[in-house]
């Protein structure tokens, strides 16, 4: 179930060229947050692994790839719409909501997923791993009104 269409790079320039390292060293380089970190005070960045995940755009149609916290337990990922706490959900979550069928790379692995929204008492667990994984999540969630959505992707081999 790969994704099929025209690839759309990001328009920031640091996402374009984390995904092209991530992806043309076969996801061994660009594999964390820091990849791209020069000031000594953003070094715990420079362990924060990230996975890249591929959506199709809601209006565009395009691949589109985003560099997202790596969040995984038992072969699940969580991926956590953030925006680093800004007003409004990030773009590539609309394209998710639009159609659940993503690709995921985590490393050198790639798998096709299916993204699902998480509420409740599963949202809360998948919450706390996220902000284990990277715990500058819960000040965003303290800095915006909107509540931050949880869309958890497991493989796509195992939907029915």
């Amino acid at each position: 179930m790969p994704l099929k269409g025209e690839y759309e790079p990001s328009t920031a320039q640091f996402v374009r060229d984390q995904v092209e390292l991530y992806e043309s060293s076969g996801g061994t380089q660009g594999t964390t947050l820091g990849f791209l970190v020069t000031r000594e005070e953003d070094e715990e960045l420079g362990n924060v692994p990230v996975v890249i995940l591929t959506t199709l755009g809601a209006k565009s149609g395009k691949i589109r790839k985003s560099p997202l916290i790596r969040v995984e337990h038992d072969g699940s990922y969580a991926v956590v719409a953030s925006a680093g706490g800004a007003p409004r959900h990030p773009v590539w979550y609309h394209n998710v909501v639009a159609d659940p069928r993503v690709e995921l790379q985590d490393g050198p692995v790639r798998q096709d997923m299916l993204a699902r929204a998480v509420t409740g008492d599963e949202m809360a667990v998948w919450w706390a791993r996220a902000v284990e994984a990277f715990p500058s999540y819960a000040e965003y969630q303290r800095n915006t009104d909107r509540e931050i959505p949880v869309l958890v992707l497991e493989p796509a081999a195992q939907q029915h």
